[in-house]
């Protein structure tokens, strides 16, 4: 008993002390990794939560009052208003020289480019033909003439014999039948004179025509200029009968005619006398200066398009300006010069509401004063940057305006700094304001 008992105690004590070891070792490591899960667990949400915080304030909250502006300086300059075409060069006048007869071009005196005179000799059509026909007239005309010759003198036989014959009626040598017939051969004798003597007229037109002919187997120059064509080739047949084949083509160039293409919305804007430019790709920052001469009033239809022509003239003394060349034409509706200028954006019309800040409008304003570009005098109101850096409004008063620059007759000094837009593409734009009440989106 003792024993079993000593046994049964020792077995209990070691029990009990080996017990306590196994269950804490097992027992505390599950718990200790259990809180380390759920710590890592909530790093990521919390990190996406002051993420999606730091984006929306970023993105929606009001934002600071300072505003990005453009600003322009007031400084004097020239403006114009005007109507812009487009048109093409050509020569104030010009006259294509060809041939009236039919022929061989036997020679061709003159090149392309060549200056040339009134009265001088261009070319020459082979004139063997012509010639020969008026040979043949001649001999005709001759011919015609010596019948009249004989016409002639059986008329006078004729007349003599009826005087005989009267006489020896009125002696009653013959009967008067004998009178009677005598007076009708004279009668016969006259009409074939006549008919000679219309046949020698017919010829001699025609031989005056066929000297013409001749005439026009050399083509002169009809008027003075430069050769700017030449169709027909030296050695060329050219066949007249049914149209007039063009030798050469003579052109003036002293002096350009520009013809523009003005659309029917810009036309009534348009007025003969009216002054009016153009410059060329070759030369943008020249003027070619003159006065428009001519509407024509038949429009030109392309494409459901409709076009006028309005032309003017300029000088070309130096012969810089050549015919087909394109231009930019302008003409002027009105100009003034040395006035204080600020562009068109820096204006809001009368009747558009606006404040100090000049901040979500100004977009608008600029569109609106492009759009009644054209339209001079009016008052508008611009937002003025003062020396201490605020912004106040001021009443103008506006004269030319165009779609880039304005025209101030009144309301602005020379040096002031107007605001021509502000940032509203930025965060910092005018009608953020409009935003701060909104409520953010849901991030997720």
């Amino acid at each position: 008993m003792n024993k079993t008992g000593k046994t049964a105690r020792t077995e209990t004590t070691l029990r009990e002390d080996v017990t306590p070891n196994v269950t804490f070792i097992p027992g505390a490591a599950p718990i200790r990794r259990k809180r380390r899960s759920r710590t890592w667990f909530w790093v990521p949400v919390v990190l996406a939560v002051v993420g999606a915080g730091y984006y929306g304030w970023t993105r929606y909250a009001t934002t600071p009052t300072t505003t990005a502006m453009v600003t322009e300086v007031v400084a004097r300059g020239d403006i114009e208003n005007s109507v812009t075409a487009v048109g093409t060069l050509d020569a104030i006048k010009s006259v294509d020289a060809g041939a009236q007869v039919s022929g061989q071009l036997k020679a061709l005196h003159v090149d392309i480019g060549d200056k040339v005179e009134p009265n001088k000799l261009v070319a020459e059509i082979d004139p063997a033909t012509i010639e020969n026909r008026i040979e043949i007239d001649q001999a005709e005309l001759a011919n015609l003439q010596a019948q009249l010759i004989s016409k002639k003198a059986q008329l006078v036989l004729k007349q003599a014999n009826i005087d005989r014959q009267r006489n020896l009626v009125v002696a009653k040598s013959i009967a008067q039948s004998t009178l009677d017939q005598a007076i009708a051969d004279l009668a016969a004798a006259e009409a074939d004179v006549n008919a000679i003597e219309a046949q020698i007229r017919k010829q001699q037109a025609t031989l005056a025509g066929d000297k013409v002919d001749l005439g026009y187997t050399k083509i002169f120059a009809p008027m003075g200029g430069t050769i700017v064509a030449n169709p027909a080739k030296e050695g060329q047949t050219l066949n007249a009968n049914q149209t007039t084949p063009t030798i050469v083509t003579i052109a003036d160039l002293s002096t350009m005619t520009v013809k523009a293409q003005v659309s029917e919305a810009d036309v009534g804007k348009l007025k003969v006398g009216m002054d009016a430019y153009f410059t060329l790709l070759g030369q943008p920052g020249k003027r070619f200066e003159g006065k428009l001469r001519q509407i024509q009033p038949m429009p030109d239809t392309a494409n459901n398009v409709v076009l006028y022509y309005a032309l003017f003239d300029v000088p070309n003394p130096e012969g810089e300006l050549m015919m087909s060349m394109s231009a930019q034409v302008f003409f002027v509706q009105s100009a003034a010069k040395d006035v204080l200028v600020v562009p068109s954006a820096a204006l809001r019309m009368s009747g558009e509401k606006g404040t100090g800040q000049a901040g979500g409008k100004r977009g608008g304003n600029a569109g609106a004063a492009g759009g009644k570009a054209g339209a001079s005098g009016g008052s508008a109101e611009v937002t003025v940057v003062t020396a201490s850096g605020a912004l106040e409004t001021r009443a103008v008063e506006v004269g030319i305006r165009n779609r880039v620059n304005a025209e101030i007759k009144s309301g602005l000094n020379e040096g002031d700094t107007v605001v021509v837009a502000t940032g509203s593409d930025t965060p910092a734009a005018g009608n953020r304001g409009g935003q701060r009440g909104m409520r953010m989106p849901p991030m997720f």
